[in-house]
């Protein structure tokens, strides 16, 4: 019954939160974006609402730790592992801007996705090559702007728990362009928003920033390495998650 109603709670201040975001970010839009491009001040206020909801929500426990950025408008492709929909209100934590790469379902979703779009945000088709190949012009537009994106290049979530197999594209984009990798290990969040009910569930979540990853020098024939190389830094990173969780 708690458990219930404190669902009820988080999905009030949900909309609530909302409400009161669109209006405050079409303000900050308006007075930042013709002087920032790449639309980091509007993108920060826009994460802060994520930063809020998790705040008033009393089931969640989200923290951040590990490698601190010194320079947060050094452009980076940040990666991480994909455990649910709550992975986004768990980086939002960190304290610079990235732009997200998200499926265009999401953009659909009444205010949510206006105010992602004010923030630059990235949309992108399952499955329709085309747009794959737009979002990656997208991503090289924010990078080149001095703003890092955020990719998660499993795709999706796992249907297991299991860490799938990374994809090519954010490793590709940071050779093509000598940006360096940002991984990211995430773990915790997997059953905070089932999927089929409104209920939300308590839960603890980390997410540890690694190393970055320098990729100047390297070819696309290094692509698959580097790709390798991070899948097991934020594989092995977030085992160390969960046992740390599980005390």
């Amino acid at each position: 019954m708690i458990q219930r109603l404190a669902s009820v709670w988080v999905w009030l201040c949900s909309a609530l939160i909302v409400l009161v975001w669109v209006p405050l970010l079409g303000v900050v839009y308006l007075f930042t974006a013709p002087g920032d491009p790449g639309r980091y001040t509007v993108g920060r206020w826009f994460r802060r609402a994520a930063v809020v909801l998790v705040a008033l929500n009393p089931l969640w426990k989200f923290r951040t730790t590990g490698v601190r950025i010194h320079d947060p408008r050094r452009p980076y492709v940040a990666v991480a592992n994909h455990e649910s929909f709550a992975d986004i209100f768990l980086i939002s934590h960190l304290p610079w801007e990235m732009k997200w790469l998200s499926k265009e379902a999401i953009f659909k979703i009444p205010m949510m996705g206006w105010m992602m779009r004010m923030a630059g945000d990235i949309a992108v088709r399952r499955g329709e090559a085309r747009s794959r190949a737009s979002a990656m012009e997208e991503c090289r537009d924010r990078l080149a702007k001095g703003v890092s994106v955020m990719i998660m290049p499993e795709g999706t979530r796992s249907a297991t728990g299991e860490l799938q197999q990374f994809r090519d594209g954010a490793f590709r984009l940071a050779v093509e362009l000598g940006c360096p990798i940002l991984p990211i290990a995430v773990a915790g969040t997997r059953d905070a928003i089932p999927k089929g009910t409104w209920v939300i569930n308590r839960a603890r979540a980390v997410a540890q920033v690694l190393p970055p990853v320098e990729t100047a020098g390297l070819t696309l024939a290094d692509v698959p390495a580097l790709r390798d190389r991070v899948r097991a830094m934020i594989g092995e990173a977030r085992d160390g998650l969960f046992r740390e969780l599980a005390r």
